[in-house]
């Protein structure tokens, strides 16, 4: 069905022009004269101009198009800006015979003058018989469509799979990368502190029993926390707030400047007033003061400069996270610890696990198999965001979209995140050997997969989550991926409680 906008030439083009043109479409190239003629007789010419809507999305498909001069984009309305579809000069689109096309998958318009013929379906017949070689010409035009169509989709799949990868790691590497950030601040603040104050301590003039008291005394003090310099994490808080108001007023009774930042260092430390009479017992108040207030600083920048270190082992073992992940600078046949891939997708998937209670069962001493390890982690990743999916349907985050399950039996996806559970939800991540087969099970306690979508899950193309949110192409390349490594992919599910499991052969000559 054409919109309004496509209207039939005034003056029509003798048949013999139109005949020409059709010479020029790639598919029908060297069609004899009479039956390009056949074509031009009973084929209905229209014109459109630059803009005109020439169908809109959904509408029913009735016509064979051969685009005889112009340009053709056809767009989806809830998919973004991205062309779903070209058609420019030269081209055979629209409905064709053999095809099982209803209706148009985007709104098409006109973006230069637009000169076409239609077919209607009503003479596909009567075409096929008098054009013997139509079929054929038919048949491979559909073929290359079907080609085009699944490279854009697949290429749309991986660009999402992209985007989410980029994202999670985003959201993992700015919770580090932030708290080393302040910490460098904390640390260069103490040390200029220090620096100015640096004069006040050597004018101290201690002496050297009184310096080895206070080093004796600050060694006592440091040693309260081991290795590590942070706050003791069972300390009660009502407790430690007590402590740092009776440090500041100690402080504050010796008339030392900046009590309100020095008590906060020492009272993380564990420091008492007892501790403070004791370093009074050889030092003056103005001694104590400068002591104080320098040893403070360092306790401050101890404890940043740990920050920094913590914080910068993390954004390290993220990046190993991602290289283990992608499987960089490696062969693309490797010897694959399946339960170390597991681990690193379950890393770059943190982000959205806030509220998901993860158990990992792995069989101890489990071989190694020769497998496309970047490829494999494509599978645990759909696997893994399809059961995130459907423990958080109703939560927004940053990449995820509803699963194939949270849409469909539930109302929309306003259904219970786990059985038994509260609100977290259960993924549970299982790896053992099954006689000369590697299993790997991927358990959620999501609401379940209707009995009858169980067996067209993993279809190409099908999918029930909102338009331009997914391609329905996650399980089935999973499903491509399993199957080219000669294993097995299956589904269990019921509410509660569903099962992928991945069997996976452990000898090389049964994979390759």
């Amino acid at each position: 069905m054409l919109s309004p906008a496509v209207a039939s030439p005034a003056t029509p083009t003798p048949l013999e022009e139109i005949a020409a043109a059709v010479d020029h479409i790639g598919p029908l190239h060297g069609l004899p004269a009479e039956d390009r003629l056949w074509l031009a007789r009973h084929g209905q010419e229209f014109m459109a101009g630059p803009g005109d809507i020439l169908f809109e999305e959904g509408a029913p498909a009735e016509h064979m198009v051969l685009i005889l001069k112009g340009e053709i984009h056809v767009r989806r309305q809830h998919g973004g800006p991205m062309a779903l579809f070209i058609g420019r000069t030269g081209q055979m689109t629209g409905l064709l015979p053999f095809s099982r096309m209803k209706g148009y998958g985007g709104q098409g318009f006109a973006v230069s003058p637009v000169w076409m013929l239609l077919i209607h379906r009503s003479l596909f017949p009567e075409m096929l018989a008098a054009i013997p070689s139509m079929a054929q010409r038919v048949v491979s035009a559909l073929l290359d469509r079907v080609r085009e169509v699944t490279r854009i989709e697949q290429q749309a799949e991986k660009l999402t799979a992209l985007g989410q990868l980029a994202g999670n790691l985003a959201h993992e590497l700015n919770n580090p990368a932030s708290a080393a950030q302040r910490a460098a601040a904390s640390l260069l603040a103490a040390l200029r502190a220090n620096r100015a104050n640096r004069f006040k301590l050597i004018n101290l003039h201690l002496a050297a029993e009184q310096m080895s008291s206070v080093e004796a005394w600050e060694e006592k003090v440091l040693a309260r926390s081991g290795e590590s310099l942070a706050p003791d994490p069972r300390s009660d808080a009502i407790g430690f707030i007590a402590r740092e108001e009776s440090i500041r007023a100690w402080l504050n009774s010796i008339g030392c400047g900046g009590a309100w930042e020095v008590a906060a260092q020492l009272a993380e430390q564990g420091v008492t007033t007892a501790d403070l009479d004791e370093l009074r017992g050889f030092l003056s108040a103005a001694e104590a003061c400068i002591s104080l207030q320098y040893f403070a600083r360092y306790l401050r920048s101890a404890r940043a400069a740990e920050t920094i270190v913590n914080s910068t082992a993390r954004i390290f073992n993220l990046i190993g996270a991602v290289k283990d992940y992608s499987n960089m600078d490696r062969a693309p046949i490797l010897e694959v610890d399946v339960p170390a891939g597991l681990d690193a997708t379950l890393q770059m998937l943190r982000s959205r696990m806030s509220s998901v209670e993860i158990e990992r069962d792995y069989a101890p001493n489990l071989p190694r198999i020769s497998a496309y390890g970047g490829e494999l982690n494509q599978v645990w990743t759909a696997l893994i965001e399809n059961a995130l999916d459907a423990l958080c349907p109703g939560v927004p985050t940053d990449t995820g979209t509803p699963s194939k399950r949270s849409l469909v039996g539930r109302g929309g996806g306003d259904r219970p995140s786990s059985a038994g559970w509260g609100n977290r939800g259960r993924l549970r991540i299982a790896c053992r050997l099954e006689g000369e087969m590697l299993l790997v099970e991927i358990w959620d306690t999501g609401s379940g997969i209707p009995a009858e979508l169980q067996e067209r899950i993993f279809e190409p193309f099908f999918t029930t989550k909102a338009p331009g949110k997914g391609l329905g192409l996650g399980l089935d390349n999973a499903m491509r991926i399993v199957r080219k490594h000669r294993g097995h992919l299956s589904v269990k599910s019921e509410p509660g409680s569903t099962c992928f499991r991945v069997r996976l052969p452990l000898d090389q000559l049964q994979a390759y």
